[in-house]
Protein backbone atom coordinates (compact mmCIF):
# COMPACT_ATOMS: atom_id res chain seq x y z
CA UNK A 1 0.00 0.00 0.00
CA UNK A 2 1.27 3.35 -1.19
CA UNK A 3 1.46 6.19 1.24
CA UNK A 4 0.03 9.53 0.29
CA UNK A 5 3.05 12.02 0.48
CA UNK A 6 1.10 14.69 0.71
CA UNK A 7 0.12 12.99 4.15
CA UNK A 8 3.56 12.41 5.18
CA UNK A 9 4.38 16.35 4.51
CA UNK A 10 1.49 17.52 6.86
CA UNK A 11 2.74 14.51 9.58
CA UNK A 12 6.46 16.18 9.43
CA UNK A 13 5.02 19.40 9.30
CA UNK A 14 2.12 19.05 13.02
CA UNK A 15 5.56 16.86 14.11
CA UNK A 16 8.29 19.66 14.03
CA UNK A 17 5.31 22.42 14.97
CA UNK A 18 4.29 20.28 17.98
CA UNK A 19 8.07 20.26 19.01
CA UNK A 20 8.35 23.46 18.60
CA UNK A 21 5.66 24.45 20.89
CA UNK A 22 7.07 22.13 23.95
CA UNK A 23 10.52 23.71 23.72
CA UNK A 24 8.93 26.86 23.53
CA UNK A 25 6.93 26.11 27.19
CA UNK A 26 10.41 24.28 28.14
CA UNK A 27 11.16 26.29 31.62
CA UNK A 28 14.45 28.00 31.20
CA UNK A 29 17.33 26.54 33.29
CA UNK A 30 17.51 27.74 36.83
CA UNK A 31 19.70 30.40 37.05
CA UNK A 32 22.94 30.23 39.08
CA UNK A 33 22.86 31.42 42.96
CA UNK A 34 26.49 32.21 42.60
CA UNK A 35 27.07 34.77 40.00
CA UNK A 36 23.59 36.14 40.76
CA UNK A 37 25.26 36.80 44.07
CA UNK A 38 28.52 37.80 42.24
CA UNK A 39 26.65 40.32 40.26
CA UNK A 40 25.11 42.14 43.28
CA UNK A 41 28.42 42.09 44.67
CA UNK A 42 30.80 43.51 42.07
CA UNK A 43 28.08 45.83 40.91
CA UNK A 44 28.14 47.45 44.26
CA UNK A 45 32.21 47.55 43.90
CA UNK A 46 32.14 49.67 40.46
CA UNK A 47 29.98 51.94 42.21
CA UNK A 48 31.89 52.36 45.41
CA UNK A 49 34.89 53.42 43.01
CA UNK A 50 35.45 57.12 42.47
CA UNK A 51 37.98 57.04 40.25
CA UNK A 52 39.23 54.56 37.62
CA UNK A 53 41.93 56.45 35.65
CA UNK A 54 42.83 52.58 33.43
CA UNK A 55 39.03 52.03 33.15
CA UNK A 56 39.90 48.66 34.33
CA UNK A 57 35.63 48.20 35.19
CA UNK A 58 34.58 49.58 31.92
CA UNK A 59 33.46 46.36 30.88
CA UNK A 60 31.43 45.70 34.17
CA UNK A 61 27.99 45.08 32.71
CA UNK A 62 25.61 42.63 32.22
CA UNK A 63 25.11 39.39 34.45
CA UNK A 64 28.32 37.62 32.22
CA UNK A 65 30.58 38.75 35.57
CA UNK A 66 33.08 35.90 34.16
CA UNK A 67 33.69 38.40 31.52
CA UNK A 68 34.31 41.38 33.65
CA UNK A 69 38.29 42.34 33.72
CA UNK A 70 40.06 40.89 36.55
CA UNK A 71 37.45 38.54 37.60
CA UNK A 72 38.30 35.05 37.43
CA UNK A 73 35.36 32.10 37.69
CA UNK A 74 35.95 28.29 38.05
CA UNK A 75 33.87 25.43 39.27
CA UNK A 76 32.74 25.89 42.91
CA UNK A 77 34.60 22.42 44.74
CA UNK A 78 32.33 21.78 47.13
CA UNK A 79 29.32 22.00 45.01
CA UNK A 80 27.59 18.72 44.29
CA UNK A 81 26.91 20.29 40.89
CA UNK A 82 29.93 21.92 40.16
CA UNK A 83 28.47 25.64 39.51
CA UNK A 84 30.26 28.03 38.27
CA UNK A 85 31.88 30.62 40.81
CA UNK A 86 34.03 33.60 41.11
CA UNK A 87 37.04 32.62 42.56
CA UNK A 88 39.38 35.44 42.15
CA UNK A 89 39.39 38.92 42.02
CA UNK A 90 42.76 41.15 40.93
CA UNK A 91 42.59 44.45 40.42
CA UNK A 92 46.50 44.54 41.21
CA UNK A 93 47.99 48.35 39.21
CA UNK A 94 44.62 49.33 38.29
CA UNK A 95 45.59 53.08 40.37
CA UNK A 96 41.61 52.90 41.57
CA UNK A 97 40.10 55.05 44.24
CA UNK A 98 36.66 54.06 46.16
CA UNK A 99 36.28 51.63 49.22
CA UNK A 100 35.08 48.48 49.86
CA UNK A 101 31.12 47.46 50.16
CA UNK A 102 29.60 45.23 52.59
CA UNK A 103 28.16 43.38 49.48
CA UNK A 104 31.32 41.64 48.77
CA UNK A 105 31.15 39.00 51.52
CA UNK A 106 28.36 37.63 48.54
CA UNK A 107 31.37 36.52 46.71
CA UNK A 108 31.02 33.31 49.15
CA UNK A 109 33.51 31.17 46.83
CA UNK A 110 36.41 34.12 46.68
CA UNK A 111 40.03 32.11 47.05
CA UNK A 112 41.76 35.19 45.41
CA UNK A 113 41.58 38.83 46.32
CA UNK A 114 44.28 41.04 44.95
CA UNK A 115 44.19 44.90 45.20
CA UNK A 116 47.81 46.10 45.46
CA UNK A 117 48.90 49.43 44.29
CA UNK A 118 45.13 51.65 44.17
CA UNK A 119 43.91 54.31 46.32
CA UNK A 120 40.86 52.44 47.90
CA UNK A 121 40.70 53.88 51.35
CA UNK A 122 38.28 52.63 54.24
CA UNK A 123 38.46 49.59 56.01
CA UNK A 124 37.65 46.04 55.21
CA UNK A 125 33.98 45.56 55.56
CA UNK A 126 32.78 43.10 58.35
CA UNK A 127 31.10 40.90 55.34
CA UNK A 128 34.24 39.57 54.46
CA UNK A 129 33.60 37.21 57.68
CA UNK A 130 31.33 35.18 55.14
CA UNK A 131 34.64 34.50 52.35
CA UNK A 132 35.36 30.84 53.95
CA UNK A 133 37.67 30.11 51.27
CA UNK A 134 39.34 32.94 50.85
CA UNK A 135 43.16 31.81 50.79
CA UNK A 136 45.24 35.13 49.48
CA UNK A 137 44.28 38.99 50.77
CA UNK A 138 46.06 41.10 49.33
CA UNK A 139 45.59 45.03 49.71
CA UNK A 140 49.06 46.06 49.70
CA UNK A 141 49.80 49.56 48.78
CA UNK A 142 46.51 51.62 49.06
CA UNK A 143 45.50 54.26 51.83
CA UNK A 144 43.81 51.65 54.16
CA UNK A 145 43.49 53.05 57.68
CA UNK A 146 42.31 52.23 61.32
CA UNK A 147 43.41 49.24 63.55
CA UNK A 148 44.36 46.26 61.63
CA UNK A 149 41.29 44.81 60.28
CA UNK A 150 40.36 41.93 62.44
CA UNK A 151 38.42 40.66 60.01
CA UNK A 152 40.82 38.43 58.75
CA UNK A 153 41.16 36.61 62.18
CA UNK A 154 37.88 35.25 60.98
CA UNK A 155 38.99 33.85 57.86
CA UNK A 156 39.56 29.75 58.23
CA UNK A 157 41.37 29.33 54.83
CA UNK A 158 43.50 32.39 54.59
CA UNK A 159 47.45 31.53 54.36
CA UNK A 160 48.89 34.78 52.95
CA UNK A 161 47.82 37.95 54.25
CA UNK A 162 50.08 41.05 52.72
CA UNK A 163 48.52 44.70 54.65
CA UNK A 164 51.63 46.45 53.89
CA UNK A 165 52.31 49.98 53.07
CA UNK A 166 49.17 51.53 54.40
CA UNK A 167 48.08 53.58 57.04
CA UNK A 168 46.71 50.89 60.03
CA UNK A 169 47.45 52.12 63.80
CA UNK A 170 47.54 50.50 66.72
CA UNK A 171 47.82 47.06 68.16
CA UNK A 172 48.81 43.84 66.24
CA UNK A 173 46.17 41.53 67.61
CA UNK A 174 47.90 38.49 69.31
CA UNK A 175 45.36 36.15 67.11
CA UNK A 176 47.58 36.92 64.25
CA UNK A 177 49.92 34.77 64.96
CA UNK A 178 47.50 32.06 65.89
CA UNK A 179 46.61 31.27 62.68
CA UNK A 180 47.64 29.04 59.93
CA UNK A 181 49.30 31.42 57.96
CA UNK A 182 52.24 31.02 55.20
CA UNK A 183 53.28 34.72 54.60
CA UNK A 184 52.63 37.91 57.06
CA UNK A 185 53.37 40.84 55.47
CA UNK A 186 52.58 44.00 57.58
CA UNK A 187 54.84 46.61 57.11
CA UNK A 188 55.22 50.37 56.19
CA UNK A 189 51.96 50.91 58.12
CA UNK A 190 51.78 52.97 61.68
CA UNK A 191 51.55 49.97 64.02
CA UNK A 192 52.89 51.32 67.53
CA UNK A 193 52.27 48.46 70.01
CA UNK A 194 54.68 45.96 71.65
CA UNK A 195 55.02 42.47 69.75
CA UNK A 196 52.80 39.91 71.39
CA UNK A 197 54.74 37.41 73.34
CA UNK A 198 52.89 34.97 71.23
CA UNK A 199 54.84 35.88 68.02
CA UNK A 200 56.42 32.28 68.26
CA UNK A 201 53.28 30.51 67.58
CA UNK A 202 53.03 31.46 64.20
CA UNK A 203 53.53 28.96 61.00
CA UNK A 204 55.13 31.68 58.93
CA UNK A 205 57.49 30.88 56.49
CA UNK A 206 58.07 35.01 56.07
CA UNK A 207 57.38 37.50 58.04
CA UNK A 208 58.11 40.71 57.22
CA UNK A 209 57.41 43.91 59.99
CA UNK A 210 59.86 46.32 58.62
CA UNK A 211 58.92 50.20 59.02
CA UNK A 212 56.54 50.56 61.64
CA UNK A 213 56.48 52.45 65.45
CA UNK A 214 56.56 48.95 67.29
CA UNK A 215 58.01 49.28 70.78
CA UNK A 216 60.05 47.08 73.09
CA UNK A 217 61.96 43.94 72.43
CA UNK A 218 61.76 41.25 70.13
CA UNK A 219 60.06 38.03 72.25
CA UNK A 220 62.28 35.29 73.25
CA UNK A 221 59.00 33.25 71.78
CA UNK A 222 60.53 33.76 68.47
CA UNK A 223 62.65 30.77 68.73
CA UNK A 224 59.53 28.93 68.16
CA UNK A 225 59.28 29.59 64.25
CA UNK A 226 62.55 27.19 64.12
CA UNK A 227 60.75 24.68 61.98
CA UNK A 228 58.80 27.24 59.20
CA UNK A 229 60.68 30.83 59.65
CA UNK A 230 62.83 31.01 56.45
CA UNK A 231 62.81 35.56 55.68
CA UNK A 232 62.64 38.11 58.70
CA UNK A 233 62.82 41.67 57.90
CA UNK A 234 61.82 43.32 61.17
CA UNK A 235 64.30 46.61 59.71
CA UNK A 236 62.96 50.10 61.05
CA UNK A 237 60.10 48.16 63.36
CA UNK A 238 61.07 50.16 66.47
CA UNK A 239 62.57 47.42 68.37
CA UNK A 240 65.01 48.37 71.42
CA UNK A 241 66.92 46.06 74.20
CA UNK A 242 68.49 43.12 73.72
CA UNK A 243 68.73 40.75 71.01
CA UNK A 244 67.25 37.28 72.78
CA UNK A 245 70.11 34.32 71.78
CA UNK A 246 66.80 32.23 70.80
CA UNK A 247 66.98 33.95 67.90
CA UNK A 248 69.43 31.39 67.08
CA UNK A 249 67.25 28.64 67.18
CA UNK A 250 65.76 29.81 63.81
CA UNK A 251 67.78 27.07 61.77
CA UNK A 252 65.85 27.20 58.61
CA UNK A 253 66.17 30.99 58.32
CA UNK A 254 67.91 32.41 55.30
CA UNK A 255 67.61 36.34 55.46
CA UNK A 256 67.71 38.26 59.03
CA UNK A 257 66.99 41.80 58.39
CA UNK A 258 67.57 43.67 62.05
CA UNK A 259 68.79 46.72 60.61
CA UNK A 260 67.34 50.55 61.85
CA UNK A 261 66.65 49.68 65.12
CA UNK A 262 67.65 50.34 68.28
CA UNK A 263 69.01 46.98 69.60
CA UNK A 264 71.59 46.69 72.20
CA UNK A 265 74.05 44.86 73.81
CA UNK A 266 76.10 42.14 72.16
CA UNK A 267 75.22 40.23 68.88
CA UNK A 268 74.19 36.58 70.30
CA UNK A 269 76.23 33.87 69.35
CA UNK A 270 73.79 31.54 68.65
CA UNK A 271 73.41 32.83 65.34
CA UNK A 272 76.65 31.35 64.38
CA UNK A 273 74.04 28.14 65.05
CA UNK A 274 71.86 29.26 61.81
CA UNK A 275 73.81 27.10 59.35
CA UNK A 276 71.30 28.61 56.55
CA UNK A 277 71.78 31.97 56.96
CA UNK A 278 72.36 33.84 53.74
CA UNK A 279 72.28 37.52 54.48
CA UNK A 280 72.44 38.77 57.87
CA UNK A 281 72.08 43.08 58.34
CA UNK A 282 72.15 44.36 62.03
CA UNK A 283 73.23 47.99 60.75
CA UNK A 284 72.47 50.92 62.65
CA UNK A 285 71.59 49.38 66.22
CA UNK A 286 73.59 50.05 68.78
CA UNK A 287 75.67 46.80 69.02
CA UNK A 288 78.61 46.20 70.99
CA UNK A 289 81.65 44.07 72.13
CA UNK A 290 83.29 41.84 69.44
CA UNK A 291 81.49 40.02 66.85
CA UNK A 292 81.15 36.51 67.35
CA UNK A 293 83.66 34.42 65.16
CA UNK A 294 81.20 31.16 64.58
CA UNK A 295 78.67 33.96 62.80
CA UNK A 296 81.23 34.82 60.05
CA UNK A 297 82.12 31.46 59.65
CA UNK A 298 78.53 30.46 58.83
CA UNK A 299 78.53 27.90 55.76
CA UNK A 300 76.29 30.20 53.64
CA UNK A 301 77.17 33.44 54.91
CA UNK A 302 77.17 35.59 51.86
CA UNK A 303 76.21 39.19 53.01
CA UNK A 304 76.75 40.40 56.53
CA UNK A 305 76.26 44.02 57.29
CA UNK A 306 77.20 45.68 60.54
CA UNK A 307 77.82 49.26 59.86
CA UNK A 308 76.88 51.87 62.23
CA UNK A 309 77.02 50.52 65.69
CA UNK A 310 79.88 50.03 68.12
CA UNK A 311 81.71 47.05 67.61
CA UNK A 312 85.15 46.72 68.88
CA UNK A 313 86.24 43.86 67.30
CA UNK A 314 85.93 41.29 64.18
CA UNK A 315 87.76 37.77 62.99
CA UNK A 316 89.81 37.70 59.92
CA UNK A 317 86.55 35.14 59.29
CA UNK A 318 84.65 38.58 58.41
CA UNK A 319 86.52 40.33 56.53
CA UNK A 320 86.84 37.10 54.31
CA UNK A 321 82.78 37.25 53.65
CA UNK A 322 81.96 37.68 49.82
CA UNK A 323 80.40 41.07 50.73
CA UNK A 324 80.29 42.73 54.18
CA UNK A 325 80.40 46.16 55.63
CA UNK A 326 82.13 47.16 58.90
CA UNK A 327 82.11 51.37 58.77
CA UNK A 328 80.95 52.96 61.45
CA UNK A 329 82.02 51.28 64.78
CA UNK A 330 84.94 51.01 66.77
CA UNK A 331 87.08 48.67 65.52
CA UNK A 332 90.68 49.80 65.52
CA UNK A 333 92.83 49.59 62.47
CA UNK A 334 89.88 49.94 59.67
CA UNK A 335 88.73 52.47 57.81
CA UNK A 336 86.02 54.88 58.06
CA UNK A 337 85.11 54.00 62.14
CA UNK A 338 83.59 56.36 64.68
CA UNK A 339 86.51 58.87 66.27
CA UNK A 340 88.32 57.23 69.30
CA UNK A 341 86.15 59.70 71.76
CA UNK A 342 82.48 58.90 70.28
CA UNK A 343 84.11 55.10 71.18
CA UNK A 344 84.84 56.01 74.88
CA UNK A 345 82.06 57.58 75.26
CA UNK A 346 79.88 55.05 74.63
CA UNK A 347 81.72 52.40 76.21
CA UNK A 348 81.31 54.44 79.50
CA UNK A 349 77.82 54.09 79.80
CA UNK A 350 76.00 50.89 81.04
CA UNK A 351 74.27 48.89 78.29
CA UNK A 352 70.39 49.84 77.97
CA UNK A 353 69.05 46.66 79.13
CA UNK A 354 65.37 48.49 79.58
CA UNK A 355 63.67 45.34 77.83
CA UNK A 356 65.29 42.44 80.71
CA UNK A 357 64.27 42.17 83.59
CA UNK A 358 67.30 39.10 83.86
CA UNK A 359 70.10 41.49 84.97
CA UNK A 360 70.80 44.99 85.80
CA UNK A 361 72.43 47.70 83.66
CA UNK A 362 76.31 47.06 83.50
CA UNK A 363 78.79 48.31 81.17
CA UNK A 364 79.86 46.60 77.81
CA UNK A 365 83.10 44.96 77.38
CA UNK A 366 85.72 47.75 77.14
CA UNK A 367 87.59 48.18 73.66
CA UNK A 368 90.77 45.80 73.26
CA UNK A 369 94.04 47.78 75.41
CA UNK A 370 96.49 46.79 72.93
CA UNK A 371 95.24 46.90 69.18
CA UNK A 372 96.77 43.99 67.22
CA UNK A 373 98.00 44.32 63.93
CA UNK A 374 95.87 46.08 61.12
CA UNK A 375 94.53 42.75 59.13
CA UNK A 376 94.86 42.82 55.21
CA UNK A 377 92.04 44.26 53.58
CA UNK A 378 89.86 42.43 51.56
Amino acid sequence: MKTNPIFLTLFFTLSFSLLSILSLSSPPPPPNPNLLDAYIALQALKHSITSDPKSFTLNWCGPNVCNYTGVYCAPSPDDPHHLTTVAGVDLNHANIAGTLPEELGLLSGLAVFHLNSNRFSGQLPVSFQNLRRLYELDISNNKFSGEFPSVILCLPAVKYVDVRFNKFTGKIPPAIFDKTIDALFINNNEFDSSIPQNIGNSPVSVMVLANNKFNGCLPKSIGKLSGTLEEINFANAGFSGELPPEIGDLKKTTVLDLSFNMFTGKLPETIGGMKRLEQLNVANNKFSGEIPASICKLPRLENFTYSSNYFCSESPACLALPAKDDRKNCIPYRPLQRSVEECKEFYSQPVDRSCSAISPPQLPPPPPVSSPPPPPYY
